[in-house]
């Protein structure tokens, strides 16, 4: 049994982290303002990281898995208010590369400031450096699209009540643009296997090893849902975010130093299928946008 230390516990991936280890028998903690519903099975922590004072000083933690450090002051305030700890996973993003490298993005290329991401992407940068600074034996994941159950983005659960609603699905040009996802409990098993091998890399792009097609993924959406899909084909010059639940960015992540620690990923219709039982079942936990209501207004 370890003693784990989420930071967050109460949305999409630090929920999902947290349960996932109360489900491994493990103790865990989580800590956050205890704004939200707490997990059952967790310990909760109810504060601000920034204002922690000596509360974890008398408590070691096999683990800590950050997920909800956004700069480097988050970092700092947390790692200043711990006592002692083993290993130290911090959820970053691949936001941190910048969009003028080539791709497939890798662990070896620099990071800094990336013009789709802006600020998020060069806070993380930010963090990321802090945590190096002070815990260099610290594992840093890069993750891109994370999706699964609770996701509380509006991505593919746009694509489910469109397919619900029997709806044509309106597509950003061809639909050719790649995308490239990573499930939720791959995250959780890829931390698994750094915490039982210890490899001496400590940067990771992680994500599935192939990417798909925006109209691939639709698809595969609406398959999930049972629906078969139908398109329209959108060629403007508006901005896509308005119609779409994606930047119209397309980047791909070589995910090859993950792949040989961890060979097998989730399929992408298995994993849209578990978050599409999820999001039947709890939709409130969706932050919806107002995409249909554009779609009926401007472009039908």
């Amino acid at each position: 049994m370890k003693t784990v230390l989420v930071t967050g516990g109460t949305v999409f991936v630090s929920r999902y982290v947290a349960e996932y280890y109360v489900r491994q028998g493990d103790e865990v903690y989580v800590l956050n303002r205890g704004t939200r519903p707490q997990s059952d099975g967790v310990i909760h922590i109810n504060a601000d990281r920034h204002a922690l004072g000596d509360m974890l000083k008398g408590q070691h933690f096999d683990v800590v898995i950050d997920v909800a450090a956004y700069n480097a002051d988050d970092i700092h305030h947390l790692l200043d208010a711990l006592g002692g700890f083993d290993d130290y996973i911090f959820i970053s993003s691949s936001s941190v590369y910048p969009e003028t490298l080539s791709q497939p993005f890798t662990e070896e290329q620099p990071i800094g400031e990336n013009r789709i991401w802006g600020v998020y992407g060069l806070r993380k940068v930010e963090a990321e450096k802090a945590l190096q600074s002070r815990v260099p034996h610290a594992y840093i994941l890069r993750p891109p699209y994370l999706y699964g159950p609770m996701n509380n983005v509006y991505r593919e659960a746009f694509v489910f009540d469109c397919a619900m609603q029997d709806r044509p699905f309106y597509l950003p040009r061809d639909g050719e643009m790649p995308l490239q996802f990573f499930y939720i409990d791959d995250l959780c098993r890829f931390m698994d296997v750094l915490l039982t091998t210890h490899p001496e890399e400590t940067v990771y792009n992680v994500g599935n090893p192939d990417t798909v097609s925006v109209k691939e993924w639709v698809t595969l959406c609406y398959q999930a849902a049972g629906k078969t899909a139908s398109f329209v084909n959108v060629y403007n010059d508006g901005n896509v975010r308005d119609y779409f639940c994606f930047y119209d960015y397309a980047y791909t992540l070589d995910v090859q130093r993950q792949i040989a620690l961890m060979p097998h990923t989730t399929p992408l219709l298995e994993g849209l299928r578990k978050a599409y039982e999820r999001y039947t079942t709890h939709p409130e936990e969706v932050n919806k946008k107002p995409l249909m209501a554009f779609i009926d207004e401007h472009l039908m």
